[in-house]
């Protein structure tokens, strides 16, 4: 069964010295993160047999544990085109296809031989100059952003809560006119219910139900509703504090299938994707227990009612992409 994740950090894995082309094994042999037992190669999302996937742009912020993170738009900007640069390279080498289009996804999946499809995602808008700088990443191939991770120039986000700002709220309307597609994941109330008034395109890339995990971080029913009426479709997030509430460690899939159940409920099996953010910020440790490496990720749909295991692995994700992109 072909798999297709909304959410990988791949780039930002690399520049933080971590070389995706090797085996999983020598990676784990010479990974310079320390605390965190990396799962994600291009041989794991292979042998995953993961087609195509979001692929991050995610600039990090300056914070007290990350004191090397920017503290303005040039130092957001500067890390979202390095990553940029990553991504080519990657393409150059034969290792991943940057998609744009639906009729490109939809090309690439007939191809067995092809290598990981990525559609460029920006997780966190402060790259962004203004709204007047988004055709720049639309040219790019850019084709989702999320306008926040925590706070940012333009919105209120994980623990930071807060609306639109003026500023966000003149960059989601360009979106919308552009037809860039917002992903929803890591919007606060406040700035989700500002944003979905202004009607862009809404998906989340990677976000769990509020329902079972309380928190800012993930969605509330209504919230989903609103994103299943943009004709969205929202990833299951693979981090164990994000899948059974006080879990640091240790949930199960069995917990990560409950939210997959919980969204049935609300809004249907046909929104309901993958969106596992694997190493994005956390490995095996942290992930449930059985995925401790990329490629056992599809236990998860093995898991799931076999009537909905494809749409989930990757036919929601791809009525999506060959509608919108």
């Amino acid at each position: 069964m072909r798999l297709i994740d909304g959410h990988l950090d791949l780039a930002y894995n690399a520049l933080n010295g971590r070389d995706l082309t090797l085996t999983l094994e020598a990676l784990r042999a010479s990974d310079p993160v320390e605390g965190q037992t990396t799962t994600t190669t291009f041989t794991e999302l292979r042998a995953a047999n993961t087609r195509v996937c979001f692929g991050t742009l995610f600039a990090l912020p300056q914070t007290p544990d990350s004191p090397h993170g920017y503290t303005d738009h040039a130092g957001a900007r500067a890390q979202a085109l390095a990553q940029l640069d990553v991504y080519r390279r990657w393409e150059d080498g034969g290792f991943i296809r940057l998609l744009r289009s639906g009729t490109e996804v939809s090309a690439h999946l007939d191809r067995d031989d092809a290598p990981l499809g990525v559609v460029l995602l920006m997780e966190g808008a402060d790259p962004v100059r203004d709204e007047g700088d988004l055709p720049f990443w639309v040219n790019v191939g850019v084709r989702l952003i999320g306008p926040a991770w925590g706070a940012t120039r333009y919105a209120g986000g994980t623990g930071a809560p807060g609306p639109l700002t003026d500023a966000g709220r003149a960059l989601v309307t360009a979106m919308r006119d552009l037809g860039i597609a917002l992903d929803a994941s890591h919007l606060d109330d406040a700035a989700f219910w500002d944003a979905a008034e202004l009607g862009p395109r809404m998906i989340a890339s990677h976000s769990n139900s509020r329902t079972l995990v309380s928190g800012n971080r993930h969605l509330s029913d209504e919230m989903a509703r609103a994103i299943a009426r943009t004709d969205g479709v929202i990833g299951l997030v693979f981090l164990s504090s994000f899948i059974r509430h006080g879990a640091e460690r240790g949930a199960t899939l069995a917990d990560l299938a409950a939210h997959a159940y919980h969204y049935a409920e609300v809004v249907g099996w046909d929104r309901v994707a993958l969106g596992s953010d694997m190493d994005g910020g956390f490995g095996a440790e942290k992930s449930p227990l059985g995925i401790g490496r990329y490629a056992q990720l599809p236990r998860f749909v093995d898991g799931l009612p076999e009537v909905h295991r494809a749409s989930v692995a990757s036919e929601n994700w791809l009525r999506w992409l060959t509608a919108y992109l």
